[in-house]
């Protein structure tokens, strides 16, 4: 709506990668899976330093992004906007996409 986009809005995000963090665990080697708090600041330079006009573009640049910086076998992504201006009693309204390295590569 055109007054979010004026003001902002806020969002949240869950990012749920998938991988076999065997290697990791049996080194207990960070340099053997995906450090969490990079993946955070790539989503985190999204959120704030670019502008979507739907949750779904938004999510779909999160999970490519993601994808393509770390290279997991899968990227979940959702992303909620709590009190979305709808008429009605909820808590938020949200997307959740799923893909693989067929989409980011």
């Amino acid at each position: 709506m055109p007054a979010e986009q004026a003001l902002g809005q806020r969002f949240e995000v869950d990012v749920e990668l998938g991988l076999d963090l065997r290697p990791a665990a049996q080194h207990d080697d960070l340099a053997r899976t995906i450090n969490y708090a990079e993946v955070y600041d790539t989503v985190k330079r999204l959120v704030e330093g670019e502008r979507f006009a739907l949750l779904e573009a938004l999510a779909e640049a999160i999970a490519v992004q993601v994808g393509r910086r770390f290279a997991p076998q899968r990227v979940r992504v959702c992303v909620r906007k709590p009190h979305a201006p709808i008429a009605g009693i909820l808590d938020h309204v949200a997307v959740e996409i799923e893909r693989t390295p067929e989409a980011w590569q």
